[in-house]
């Protein structure tokens, strides 16, 4: 064999090598939340005292069936909300809150009632962007009735390097998406 085809052989088998090795995996884009505790509470305006409502799911999807507090305020009130996510996976048990915070950019807290009636909710908190965090907000009931508060948990990352949170629930996904059965009541 010449040495030209020798040479033309190893850069074949050379070629065919690196053509065969694996590239690795993309980097995951920022993966979503474990939250099993969402706890709400609420202060009636001009008290001290506040009512925490919880929504318990410590086996995650499937499995046993959560526990859910039912919240019951006064009608025609003003409530400041104060909403905190945990791990409670972990020992000792993760408080989401903080890191929620601390990545403000990337998430949403969206409350919003079965019927428009319920209540009105108003995240307090802005992100760096001066859209709103809604860890923190004032709630206003309505009149005597029932219904559900839904609490979901946005998360909206960046895409390619781009912000993509915009004030609204339609970008990302939900890191928790949970109802809480709600009465007011005079």
């Amino acid at each position: 064999m010449s040495l030209v085809h020798t040479r033309l052989l190893v850069l074949l088998a050379l070629v065919v090598m690196l053509g065969s090795c694996k590239k690795e995996a993309p980097a995951p884009e920022d993966e979503n939340e474990l939250i099993t505790t969402v706890r709400l509470k609420f202060t009636e305006n001009g008290t001290t005292t506040a009512q925490t409502f919880t929504w318990k799911d410590l086996d995650g999807d499937g499995g046993t069936v959560p526990t859910i507090s039912p919240i019951s305020l006064r009608t025609s009130r003003t409530y400041k909300l104060e909403v905190e996510f945990l791990d409670e996976s972990k020992t000792p048990a993760e408080n989401k809150t903080s890191e929620i915070l601390s990545e403000a950019d990337e998430h949403l807290v969206v409350v919003t009632p079965s019927a428009s009636s319920l209540f009105t909710y108003t995240a307090t908190d802005k992100d760096s962007r001066n859209f709103p965090i809604g860890l923190t907000g004032t709630l206003v009931t309505g009149s005597a009735s029932t219904g559900t508060l839904k609490v979901q948990l946005r998360h909206q990352p960046p895409v390619n390097g781009q912000p993509v949170k915009n004030g609204t629930v339609t970008p990302g996904s939900d890191d928790v998406n949970v109802t809480f059965p709600l009465t007011l009541a005079p």
